[in-house]
């Protein structure tokens, strides 16, 4: 009798970082040609949350969504805090990362591709566009203009990084990529989220792919945890940074950009401001949810 087969053990987390930037880059689109005098070799790779846009592109989905009864006031205040913390604080906490945007993709479980790229949609346009760092733009904006092309990484969804490369003009995006089967959402992600090590993972499989000398590529990040990234590239700059990251890159001779005027010596009062401003809408919001219902 055949030895009955053995167990097969999930993957490790390096093994879902290399699956989840493999994912990320095969999923990158290409929107723009190549021009004669284009520079095919080079491109620039941006992350989103606090370096291309204030605070978390996740949390303004989940509020759109939530808007739209995808799910209830409670999760919204969970999520509400976090974004406060991370606005105010400009570090990225890997639990809370983790929690907001699994949480985040676990909500659109059964809802369709063209559904949630449909909503995505919406929500840019209503919260997120005037949310956009013009000085972070402007350097996009530079590289596009030098004939380099220009993608997002973020650990937000696919869907939603798509929809912020289109609007501004971008190459492109890489994000973290939900399963789903027949155009309808699983609730699993594919490897798993696209952070930290896996990003440089998704860069380097995308890459290989076009052709690209990362030595001669940039990247910007605000978050220490995207070190992988930025060490990947031949330039990388800092933007927004944390402390870790700040330190770092002054010690390594890179770029520093920082567009957030006024926010150290404000930092005391945002924080109780933000925190309370958000679970106040949160609360409204619930109200005028039962009040609909009940009406």
């Amino acid at each position: 009798m055949a030895p009955a087969p053995r167990p097969r053990r999930p993957p490790n987390l390096q093994q879902r970082s290399v699956l989840a930037g493999e994912a990320a880059a095969a999923n990158a689109e290409v929107e723009q040609a190549l021009r004669p005098d284009d520079d095919p070799g080079s491109a620039a790779f941006f992350d989103v949350d606090n370096t291309l846009m204030q605070g978390a592109s996740i949390f303004h989905l989940a509020r759109g969504m939530h808007r739209r009864e995808f799910f209830s006031t409670r999760d919204l205040v969970g999520a509400a805090w976090k974004q406060a913390y991370f606005r105010v604080a400009g570090v990225e906490d890997p639990e809370h990362v983790a929690d907001a945007r699994n949480s985040a993709l676990s909500f659109i479980a059964g809802h369709s591709v063209q559904e949630l790229e449909s909503l995505a949609s919406e929500i840019f346009d209503e919260a997120m566009a005037r949310r956009i760092w013009p000085g972070t733009r402007a350097l996009a904006q530079l590289h596009l203009d030098q004939g380099q092309r220009v993608w997002l990484v973020t650990a937000a969804p696919i869907e939603i990084a798509r929809v912020i490369a289109q609007r501004l003009g971008l190459t492109g995006a890489m994000g973290t990529v939900a399963e789903h089967e027949d155009d309808v959402y699983t609730g699993r992600l594919v490897g798993d989220l696209l952070h930290g090590p896996a990003k440089a993972e998704a860069v380097r499989a995308l890459a290989e792919r076009e052709g690209l000398e990362l030595d001669r590529c940039s990247a910007y990040s605000d978050s220490s945890n995207d070190l992988p990234l930025l060490e990947l590239v031949g330039d990388p700059c800092a933007i927004n940074p944390d402390a870790r990251l700040r330190a770092h890159a002054r010690s390594s001779g890179w770029r520093v950009r920082d567009y957030r005027t006024g926010r150290k010596a404000a930092r005391a009062g945002l924080v109780a401001s933000a925190v309370s401003g958000a679970v106040a809408g949160s609360v409204a919001a619930g109200v005028a949810l039962r009040g609909r219902r009940t009406g």
